[in-house]
């Protein structure tokens, strides 16, 4: 299974248990499994056989078309994957007492070397349109800035994040008055 569907699942499982007031501990009897694989599915950390995943289903009383309902590889969308802060996924870890994550992004990129840069844009900057051999992950650290595709274009503001692959001729702008920063990371793919 892709990694993005799976997040799905793991989120799918939670809230739908979250809703219905059902502890971990709950669900792990009801399902007939243990407290501990109930919490690594939910964190995204294990994958649960479909036996399992279907006894979880059961336990949590949701029909199965509902609880798959509007799953969907998202790696089939346009090749440009564009997250807006307000849609990052917030989690908790067990055992992790104050600690606050935001997965903002998860792929699965398979042999990658990984460079990770922070880049500037100064107000009215401007290059021609370039690719890369990488995928190319962006995460707006301040300021906006408009990304150009041949025929698209997308503006991001702070705390967006988009991903998508180098090889699209692609090139950014910064459409203000201060600088904008932003975090770039590039995974390119080792040639066989």
């Amino acid at each position: 299974m892709e990694q993005d569907i799976l997040i799905q699942i793991s989120n799918r499982i939670k809230e739908r248990r979250r809703e219905k007031n059902i502890t971990v501990q709950e669900l792990a009897i009801r399902a007939n499994v243990s407290k501990g694989l109930i919490s690594q599915i939910e964190n995204s950390r294990t994958i649960p056989s479909l036996i399992v995943l279907i006894d979880i289903i059961k336990a949590l009383e949701i029909d199965m078309n509902e609880f798959f309902k509007d799953i969907r590889s998202k790696s089939n969308y346009f090749p440009v994957l564009i997250k807006r802060k307000n849609e990052y996924e917030h989690f908790e870890k067990e055992h992790a007492s104050g600690f606050h994550y935001h997965r903002i992004f998860t792929q699965s990129i398979s042999r990658s070397t990984v460079d990770i840069v922070v880049l500037d844009l100064m107000p009215g900057s401007s290059r021609p349109m370039v690719t890369t051999e990488a995928f190319e992950y962006k995460y707006i650290l301040s300021g906006d800035v408009e990304y150009h595709f041949d025929d698209y274009k997308v503006l991001l503001n702070q705390g967006d994040s988009m991903l998508f692959d180098g090889r699209l001729p692609h090139t950014p702008k910064n459409p203000g008055t201060n600088t904008a920063s932003m975090l770039v990371v590039y995974f390119f793919e080792e040639k066989k």
